[in-house]
């Protein structure tokens, strides 16, 4: 993460539910050197790398016609090109020594078209098309690369997100009569919660429960995509 107050209140989290070592590091996935530069303490550190998430992602919703080319740059640096940088430098870990899992964070946004989200569907649907090749390109290699579609997911409290998260505000993006109305055309009349989507991805990861997965695109949004 770029915030490094929220990255170490995360991972201090995850070292009290954990009975491994959770370690953070700063990264601007935006930045190959960054990116690279975490991967080197990474395999230093632990010894190799056999998962990575492609978790980053940021939007801000509006008209395309009332937005301007930095905020595309941005979008773009942001969404796909920071799931370049990472699968690039997993891949040069990965491939080598036969084994590895990718998943990476889309959007249902991808494959529906979202007013609002023109720029960010676009680059969401990318993403889907790229883990689609890889799996190709690197299955050979024993590499599975999935990706995990979510719809509208809340965080339960703003103590969960960071202060330069799109969520910094619960009602930020939505008000809560609009997430009532949302609830509603869903088949299971229901928003997601951020466990919905860490479990789908936590599936993903596992080569004991999906080893024989991958080039997938999974939805996990309540039904939303298939209405």
């Amino acid at each position: 993460d770029l915030d490094a107050k929220q990255g170490q209140s995360t991972s201090g989290f995850a070292n009290q539910q954990s009975s491994g070592e959770v370690i953070f590091q700063q990264c601007n996935v935006t930045n190959p050197k960054s990116v690279k530069d975490v991967f080197k303490t990474t395999v230093e550190k632990f010894g190799t790398v056999d998962i990575l998430v492609n978790a980053v992602g940021w939007d801000k919703l509006q008209y395309f016609t009332d937005t301007e080319t930095n905020f595309w740059d941005k979008i773009i640096e942001i969404n796909f090109k920071g799931v370049l940088n990472c699968t690039f430098e997993a891949l040069k870990i990965m491939n080598p020594k036969g084994s590895g899992a990718i998943v990476s964070i889309s959007s249902d946004a991808s494959k529906q078209g979202e007013p609002r989200e023109a720029v960010y569907g676009a680059m969401k649907a990318g993403v889907n098309s790229f883990m689609k090749t890889i799996a190709k390109e690197s299955g050979r290699y024993g590499v599975r690369c999935n990706t995990v579609c979510p719809g509208v997911t809340i965080p339960r409290e703003s103590i969960e997100v960071g202060d330069n998260s799109m969520w910094k505000d619960i009602d930020s993006m939505f008000t809560q009569e609009q997430l009532a109305k949302i609830s509603k055309t869903l088949p299971l009349k229901k928003i997601g919660q951020p466990e919905d989507i860490a479990n789908a991805v936590l599936f993903l990861a596992s080569n004991k429960v999906a080893g024989h997965v991958t080039g997938q695109v999974l939805s996990v949004s309540g039904g939303y995509s298939m209405v």
